[in-house]
């Protein structure tokens, strides 16, 4: 690869290099993890209320903002309060991705042939063990009806398709967002095209993705207000939750709400106390990712109110090796000199098996064909030399393991086969080009955007259960403030805002029929 390939990527760089700056940012929040804080206020310790809505929704990112969308449509007021000055959570810095499958209508008029079968068995296998059958059957049957609302509320899609590997499409609107054509489940499932999103020259499909939502929903006449932070839920004596203590400008102030509390206020990436207690591998990464917001005050607030949680120690850790996708010919070792994981592998799934299996350790072994012409952030390099053996050594790996594991990739890679992990063909070189290069992407120094999945445990309908199974009358959550149907490894790009936006809808509409 020469340097004059370097510019075709430089857009994809721009946006990672902008993501990097906006988390490192967020991460000099303080924070902590004090359930004594959250705690409720008892309902008759509350002498009056400042202000009052059917629906109170905490969070305007996609869950936040899709709960409004419907309580409205239902006919409730719905009040949104934002901590921050600016709305759109960490959904705004998002690619804009949403997840839908099953024959959409953009699927559709480009020649791609979905089914709602085929959405729900590649999640469901991707997901492993800690897959959430009852959401998953749910979202993937009303996934057409998601995007075509997606549409209805005003997100632009251009009908376009790209069959590179990216982290996100500038011009068009239809990708391989997962590991649909990865090994094992291109064998047993049929692979289609579903990460959806906003066409954006600038890579910012998020904020195109809220601004419409947001839009959309201060239409239907949904209040937002900004600079205003959620504290302690209010607890009737019977254990329903009817409101929330707030703060606005540096006064306490008790709302409430007449049918129900939707926590959206996304997950905890920024809470360095409770990210070490509950998710000590993801504290590791080099780049905690989302907006300054994701303190885990919504998962603390629903936790102190008797919500169970789930999936805790998990998370989303992105190893973005691609674009360029002729990385991919590379192969990626851990500290043994073996390899672990399908190169050709969602970067989601590289970076799960390298922070949850590899003691957060690995390298991109490439050769001169296939190196960067150029200094790129996002991998730095570990060793360069002009043998294998020597970049070896320079690994400190154990004597013969690296060169053991090339020479069995490049006897098989000359035919463009893959007999161990087996990669896409075309992604099958031998490394015979000196030099060679070792790339860290040992997730405390390559650049490793990561987030949190873990939240409240909720049903169907976005309600808040209890350590018993039981609802919680009138609390919902949704987004990463819930335990919703994103996992680790994560599965494909678009399934977190897919999940926080339909699962945020169904949570505003239940609130909003809700008898007061």
């Amino acid at each position: 690869m020469n340097e004059h390939d370097a510019p075709a990527t430089g857009g994809r760089r721009d946006f990672l290099r902008r993501l990097a700056m906006a988390s490192a940012a967020a991460a000099t929040t303080a924070a902590s993890f004090d359930l004594s804080a959250a705690t409720p206020a008892k309902r008759s310790e509350v002498r009056h209320w400042d202000a009052a809505t059917d629906v109170l929704i905490v969070g305007s990112g996609a869950a936040g903002i899709a709960a409004a969308i419907e309580a409205r449509r239902a006919g409730a007021d719905a009040l949104v309060i934002e901590k921050f000055h600016i709305p759109g959570g960490s959904s705004s810095l998002s690619g804009g991705v949403c997840y839908c499958g099953g024959g959409t209508a953009l699927q559709k008029a480009l020649g791609f042939d979905d089914s709602v079968e085929a959405m729900h068995d590649y999640m469901t296998a991707a997901s492993g063990l800690h897959a959430s059958p009852d959401k998953i059957q749910l979202y993937c049957e009303n996934s057409v009806a998601h995007f075509d609302w997606l549409v209805a509320n005003g997100v632009h899609y251009a009908q376009k398709f790209s069959n590179e590997k990216e982290i996100s499409i500038p011009d068009g609107s239809l990708y391989f967002s997962g590991s649909e054509r990865v090994w094992p489940y291109r064998d047993t499932i049929k692979p289609a095209p579903r990460g959806h999103v906003p066409p954006s020259p600038h890579l910012i499909g998020g904020r195109d993705l809220m601004a419409a939502l947001t839009a959309s929903a201060l239409k239907l006449g949904a209040t937002l207000k900004l600079k205003v932070s959620a504290e302690r839920l209010i607890v009737e004596s019977d254990g329903s939750i009817s409101g929330a203590i707030v703060e606005e400008g540096g006064k306490r102030l008790n709302i409430r709400a007449r049918r129900g509390v939707v926590l959206a206020a996304g997950g905890f990436i920024h809470n360095r106390p409770m990210l070490e207690r509950f998710a000590p591998e993801l504290a590791s990464c080099s780049a905690p990712w989302g907006r300054a917001g994701d303190l885990g005050i919504g998962i603390q607030m629903g936790m102190a109110a008797g919500g169970a949680v789930l999936r805790m120690n998990q998370g989303f850790v992105v190893i973005p090796i691609y674009p360029p996708e002729s990385i991919v010919k590379g192969i990626i070792v851990n500290d043994k000199g073996q390899r672990f994981v399908p190169e050709d592998g969602y970067y989601g799934l590289l970076g799960h098996e390298i922070t949850f299996h590899q003691n957060g350790r690995a390298w991109l072994i490439a050769d001169k064909d296939i190196a960067f012409g150029w200094d790129d952030f996002r991998l730095p390099v570990a060793a360069t030399a002009d043998s294998i053996d020597a970049l070896e050594t320079k690994l400190k790996m154990p004597p013969g393991a690296l060169t053991q594991t090339v020479d069995y990739y490049n006897r098989h890679a000359k035919d463009g086969q893959d007999p161990l992990l087996h990669k896409v063909d075309h992604f099958n070189a031998p490394l015979a080009a000196a030099p060679f290069t070792a790339y860290d992407l040992s997730v405390g120094n390559v650049f490793a955007p990561v987030h949190t999945f873990g939240g409240l445990q909720t049903n169907t309908d976005a309600q808040v259960i209890n350590a018993f199974g039981e609802v919680i009358p009138g609390l919902y959550a949704a987004g990463r403030t819930s335990a919703g149907i994103p996992v680790g490894p994560y599965i494909g790009s678009g399934v977190s805002v897919g999940d926080a936006s339909y699962f945020g809808r169904r949570g505003g509409r239940h609130a909003a029929l809700r008898t007061a």
